[in-house]
């Protein structure tokens, strides 16, 4: 076999955060799971759907612990490694706090892939725990039929800057620090259809850390944050909801796109889990009348490294906005806001 010529994203039947479990499944799962137990110290766990566990170590000191990895969802690898290291750090920094340590995850076909391919992405990922500022430490590897890579990524924050999905308060505002349409582009890329211009776009997005999650959570005003990634933004604006006990309000024109996003849709290029996320938790979302479909699968569209998703108090949205910004997140928008009523999305 020609392991030089092989493309990644052919070697996988899926990519990125689009290999998730649809939400549906993933909830059906963990609810047959026991109880963490009376540990009195796990301050955050699986009953939210938040993006890390948070242990309380002593009065100043959280401990927060993760994973994530996936499969190609480009060719190049060492992009698909600095992809896979930027959405599992985010993790931490969607909980409000800072990565210390990496472990790699590794999951290769052997024979597929030749070794010096494999030492790319690798190398891809440590570059990213590089700009991080944080080692990969250690890791393991297994002899997989499919290429995986991710990172297991330890964090740590002072407890009053953990910031929970559940947190959102009625009248706070949402705003969003990345544009969507990851999902969209790597279907494209899979089928030799996304531009060079568009591709560059793609990784400019999936290769921004969310280091500013540490910074947002120091402000009180700031009381929810979560990232945006395999779920769509209705998926984990609704876990917000839900956590939250609110009705989430998206403002569908205010949300930043991927230049080539919207046309690329209306040609068909969406994934699969686009669908999966709709069948799973589309009856907790209240759509405008005339939606299209290939607007909807915007909405849907499993973001890998995406943005996160802040709730904040609505004095303070503009200047939380402009900080953003300024903090080089430049299509970071308003994009709608939290009211009391039932644990849904209105779109609007």
């Amino acid at each position: 076999m020609d392991t030089q010529n092989i493309r990644l994203s052919h070697l996988s039947h899926g990519g990125g955060c689009g290999c998730k479990l649809a939400p549906a499944v993933l909830q059906q799962l963990l609810s047959e799971q026991p109880a963490a137990g009376p540990f009195h110290n796990l301050l955050v766990g699986t009953e939210t759907a938040d993006d890390a566990a948070v242990w309380q170590l002593n009065d100043e000191t959280c401990i927060i612990a993760t994973t994530d990895f996936f499969m190609p969802m480009v060719d190049d690898p060492f992009d698909f490694g600095r992809i896979a290291a930027t959405n599992a750090i985010s993790d931490v920094y969607a909980m409000g706090g800072r990565p210390i340590m990496a472990l790699a995850i590794l999951g290769m076909p052997l024979g597929k892939i030749a070794p010096a391919t494999v030492r790319e992405i690798l190398g891809g990922g440590a570059s990213i725990c590089a700009e991080a500022g944080i080692p990969v430490a250690g890791g393991h590897s297994i002899d997989c039929p499919e290429p995986v890579y991710g990172l297991a990524v330890i964090g740590t924050a002072k407890p009053n800057e953990i910031r929970r999905n559940s947190g959102a308060k009625a009248g706070d505002a949402l705003i969003l620090t990345k544009a969507l349409g990851v999902g969209i582009y790597s279907a494209a890329f899979r089928k030799d259809a996304l531009s060079a211009d568009a591709y560059a776009e793609m990784m400019g997005s999936a290769t921004l850390l969310n280091r500013i999650g540490a910074e947002l959570a120091q402000d009180p005003d700031v009381h929810a944050i979560t990232d945006v990634t395999g779920f769509g933004i209705l998926g984990h604006a609704l876990e917000m909801a839900r956590g939250s006990k609110l009705t989430l309000t998206i403002d569908r024109a205010r949300l930043p796109l991927f230049r080539e996003a919207a046309p690329l849709a209306q040609k068909g290029y969406v994934t699969g889990a686009s669908t999966r996320n709709w069948d799973s938790y589309g009856d907790s979302i209240v759509l405008p009348e005339g939606l299209e479909l290939w607007q909807r699968q915007l909405l849907t569209d499993p973001q890998t490294s995406g943005g996160l998703l802040v709730a904040c108090a609505p004095e303070r949205a503009e200047q939380v906005l402009g900080h953003l910004i300024e903090a080089g997140y430049p299509l970071a928008r308003i994009v709608g806001h939290a009211e009391a009523g039932p644990s849904q999305i209105r779109v609007t």
